[in-house]
């Protein structure tokens, strides 16, 4: 299958330039494999399990979550994935508790749209999960009502096979947004958001750590939006690439002529364990205020030889050495979820790549 039958842009295209088409078209054509298994971590609240794009109904406890009919957007990710999909929306002041989604993919392709709608001072978690092969293309669309707060954890568990997410969301005034994503899975993967701070003083954190061997491509391309004034956002990514895989991260972020007093951050960093391997990274301000505070940075490296050594001298054998800088190093992304248990699930995932890579 090519890029041109899926209908998706050229690699010539800037957004594009790093995309795995190629990945995404074989992953489309795997042939059919057994469901493997799929656990929920250990908390309360909503379990939904999605079996090739369609809800396992004696598997899954919606809670306050409904399925209904969705459209997608006009991006060419985006507009595949309509059709029934998942909601969660919250009145105001509401709180609820996780939501826990794992999607399992037995082969070939599938596409999910989803929408997230909390209203003012609304909470909400939610956990992701992906597992099996094939390709599994979702969109989500969120909008965030004023106070409202979103923690979004995201883990791409695929041993193959393609994860393409395509993510708009409106962030009202002083509400939050936390994203965090951890691709430790032999997957390809494409993260493609569009996110809009559209209330003054809102706030927006989105990032993770995608990990990488073999010949393994994950990218992201990320545009924040500050569209008011007051506003903040951080965009915290880490890349590990090993043997000949590569990893591309484009993060930019854009402010608005009359959104003052905006606070911007990028943070871009990748670890190369193997000089074959490729980390491509792209930071980007555009910036039309003249009252803002925005920074960037973005650094590509090796593991620091002298640390090596020392901890060698130390009586640390050299795997163990690299592995303890190298989950230091991813530590520093996913140390932003503020659930322990969720967290935790995702630091063992880590560490069961790192295992496996090093």
């Amino acid at each position: 299958m090519s890029d041109a039958v899926l209908d998706l842009p050229s690699t010539r295209e800037e957004a594009w330039r790093w995309a795995d088409l190629g990945g995404l078209a074989a992953a489309a054509a795997l042939a059919p494999i057994a469901a493997p298994e799929a656990d929920f971590l250990d908390l309360p609240g909503a379990k939904l399990l999605f079996l090739d794009g369609k809800l396992d109904e004696a598997r899954s406890d919606l809670h306050r979550v409904t399925l209904i009919e969705l459209g997608g957007d006009e991006h060419a990710l985006g507009r595949r994935a309509t059709g029934t999909g998942w909601s969660l929306r919250l009145d105001a002041q509401a709180v609820t508790h996780p939501v826990q989604i794992v999607h399992v993919a037995t082969g070939r392709e599938n596409h999910l749209p989803s929408e997230i709608v909390l209203a003012d001072d609304a909470a909400a978690e939610i956990v992701e999960t992906f597992v099996g092969a094939g390709w599994q293309n979702r969109f989500t669309r969120t909008q965030l009502g004023k106070g409202a707060r979103l923690m979004r954890s995201v883990r791409l568990l695929q041993p193959a096979g393609f994860v393409s997410l395509r993510e708009a969301a409106q962030v009202g005034e002083a509400a939050s947004l936390i994203t965090v994503f951890l691709g430790a899975g032999g997957q390809g993967s494409r993260i493609d958001a569009q996110l809009t701070m559209a209330g003054e003083g809102a706030f927006v954190e989105y990032g993770g750590a995608l990990l990488t061997s073999a010949e393994q491509k994950q990218e992201c391309a990320v545009r924040v939006n500050h569209a008011q004034p007051n506003g903040a956002s951080r965009q915290v990514w880490r890349a590990v690439a090993a043997d000949r895989s590569a990893v591309s991260l484009a993060a930019a972020v854009e402010v608005a002529r009359h959104a003052q007093k905006t606070d911007g951050e990028q943070s871009l960093r990748g670890l190369l364990l193997d000089r074959t391997a490729t980390v491509n990274l792209k930071p980007e301000l555009e910036i039309f205020a003249d009252d803002v505070k925005c920074a960037h940075g973005a650094t590509v490296g090796e593991l620091d030889q002298r640390a090596l050594f020392y901890m060698q001298s130390r009586g640390i054998p050299r795997t163990r050495a690299q592995a303890i800088l190298t989950r230091a190093f991813v530590a520093d992304a996913l140390e932003r979820i503020g659930d322990e248990t969720v967290r935790k699930g995702f630091e063992a995932d880590a560490d069961a790549w790192l295992d496996a890579a090093l």
